[in-house]
């Protein structure tokens, strides 16, 4: 369907308003038409040229100016050929084939007055049967490929691959591997520092919590029940703390049953 479609489509290649048609004698010999044996005085009709295409067939179409009534087409299957043929003492003539549908065909000659016109008239002609050939060589080319050897890339029976990953390698820092986080000194982690005195907003500090376990030191659930010291006023807490810390030791002495450390 779409290949008919396309056969069907006729497309306008060129448009001459002014085109005019003369009567040509017979050849006496088989040599080129000459324009100045038509009485180029007398034209036999004048009207417009159009060019069209319908498939690989152009279609030289002789209209009326005004209806665009058909006065006579030439259908052309090649070109240079036959159904057009240029005379050999002038560029803006040329003699072409008529044809009526029912069998009948006749030689007449056409001429334009402008030679830009018959520039046209001849180019459009060869680039439509330029178009042609490459088509019909891309067909070519087509079926040439669909029927030579097809490259067969399917595993032969018993054929097999091997792959070597033994040397392959991670990237290092790629997805997955976790980057070390930095430690202190000896593996341990740092504490913050202690309070200091009176903060820049005048508030007093916080009373002193429980001291938190290193890691790598021997501290005892004895030691953790210690007696801790109560919140000392902003002006002195360090001088508080340090008395609290020597009665404690001295406790700590006292007692016979516990490890000074």
């Amino acid at each position: 369907m779409a290949a008919e479609a396309e056969e069907e489509y006729e497309s306008v290649l060129c448009v001459k308003p002014a085109v005019l048609v003369y009567r040509v004698p017979p050849r006496a010999s088989n040599r080129g038409y000459r324009a100045a044996e038509w009485q180029l005085d007398q034209p036999a009709w004048s009207g417009r040229l159009r060019i069209t295409a319908k498939g690989s067939t152009a279609f030289i179409k002789l209209e009326d100016k005004a209806s665009g009534e058909l006065f006579a087409q030439a259908p052309v299957e090649q070109f240079p050929g036959i159904a057009v043929e240029g005379v050999t003492d002038s560029s803006r003539y040329f003699v072409i084939r008529i044809e009526d549908g029912n069998g009948r065909r006749a030689f007449i000659g056409v001429g334009f007055v402008d030679r830009g016109d018959a520039f046209d008239f001849n180019v459009a002609l060869q680039d439509h049967f330029k178009w042609v050939r490459q088509q019909s060589e891309l067909a070519r080319q087509a079926q040439d490929v669909e029927q030579g050897p097809k490259l067969d890339l399917g595993f032969k029976e018993g054929q097999t691959i091997k792959l070597n990953i033994a040397n392959m390698k991670k990237k290092e820092g790629g997805t997955g591997s976790a980057r070390p986080r930095p430690a202190g000194l000896g593996g341990l982690s740092l504490l913050p520092p202690p309070p200091g005195g009176k903060s820049s907003s005048g508030e007093r500090p916080a009373p002193l919590s429980t001291p938190a376990q290193l890691p790598g030191t021997p501290i005892t659930d004895s030691l953790l029940s210690w007696p801790q010291p109560t919140a000392a006023p902003a002006a002195d807490v360090w001088g508080d703390f340090a008395k609290a810390s020597g009665s404690s030791s001295n406790q700590a002495q006292g007692n016979t049953g516990w490890v000074q450390f």
